[in-house]
């Protein structure tokens, strides 16, 4: 049976918190000396204490490491009772490979705070959907180093994953896709148009999706999160075009289960795909199907900087009228 269980919410990290370090999709190894230490020094100075899974650092031919290996470490970091939260290092292409080897069991009965994207969100949502625990799609520990436009995301990392209050998801006042890792001091950042409101109406539901290649890689598993009463979140990343995000988009519309869909969300593209709100408008307005949800894009979360942290699983409202907009995180 697919779908999410009952709600299982880990505890909020609070400063002081041991944060645990993981790998499941691509290697530390990946990272320069340079952007580990300085996401280790951002990490720290916020008051976190860190430590790594033991196999964080072994790399094969697809830049990551054994299936025995990840699983290792994410069973370690679930089962250790001195760590309070997880972070992943990095995306990648292979979580999808962990997921039958993983004892949701034991993450059930010690429910933590998972946050990482990209790739990320297939290990995110099959948690979900096998125990009911809230995951988070946001910044990985690699993010923690920019030194520049990280701000909206640490802000939304702190109410997502480090307060309980609801709160509004406001639109950041710039965004960048360069390259931040090759050079830190030579950024570029483009002023925010605001969202893009493709649909009006109000949608209320439990928060299903994230990278959309990586979440429809679960169809037709025991993993699938199921998408009845749920508000649909998407993203995609620089492999993607006009021709390729519609495929993937109708791959979902023909799922049995999307008429329970009740809002869509859709991350910022990235530069290279040559997306604008006007293709974007065209993919939507061929599908009657989306005739009467509410879709909102150009939205902060993806593969752009800023990132701000979703809680799969947990829930949402959309509220756009032609003088208004607001999306509000309700459940996290």
């Amino acid at each position: 049976m697919t779908g999410i269980k009952n709600t299982i919410k880990a505890k909020k990290i609070e400063k002081g918190a041991h944060i645990r370090v993981i790998a499941p999709v691509r290697s530390l190894k990946l990272l320069s000396e340079d952007i580990k230490n300085e996401a280790i020094g951002r990490l720290e100075k916020f008051g976190f204490r860190l430590s790594f899974g033991k196999n964080v650092n072994e790399i094969d031919e697809f830049n990551s490491s054994s299936v025995e290996s990840r699983i290792a470490d994410l069973h370690e970091a679930y089962s250790d009772k001195s760590v309070d939260a997880i972070l992943t290092v990095i995306g990648g292409y292979n979580s999808n490979q962990l997921l039958q080897y993983i004892d949701y069991e034991l993450i059930s009965k010690n429910p933590k705070i998972i946050c990482g994207f990209s790739d990320v969100t297939t290990l995110a949502n099959a948690i979900t959907a096998k125990t009911g625990m809230i995951t988070y799609i946001g910044p990985h520990f690699s993010s923690w180093a920019m030194k520049l436009g990280f701000e909206y995301s640490l802000e939304n990392f702190t109410k997502c994953c480090m307060e309980d209050a609801a709160y509004d998801l406001l639109p950041s006042k710039e965004w960048s896709d360069d390259p931040w890792y090759l050079n830190q001091e030579k950024r570029v950042f483009i002023k925010n148009d605001g969202y893009w409101v493709l649909n009006h109406g109000y949608a209320f539901g439990r928060i299903v999706g994230g990278h959309v290649r990586c979440l429809n890689a679960l169809q037709g598993t025991e993993y699938w999160p199921g998408l009845d009463d749920s508000i649909l979140i998407l993203e995609e990343d620089a492999e993607i075009n006009l021709q390729l995000f519609d495929r993937q988009l109708q791959s979902l519309i023909h799922q049995p289960d999307f008429s329970g869909v009740n809002g869509i969300l859709i991350g910022r593209f990235q530069k290279e795909t040559k997306m604008t709100k006007e293709l974007l408008w065209r993919i939507i307005n061929t599908k009657k199907e989306l005739k009467n949800i509410p879709i909102i894009a150009n939205i902060d979360f993806g593969h752009t900087t800023p990132i701000a942290a979703i809680p799969i699983g947990g829930s949402l409202e959309i509220y756009s009228t032609d003088r208004d907009v607001k999306i509000k995180i309700i459940e996290h």
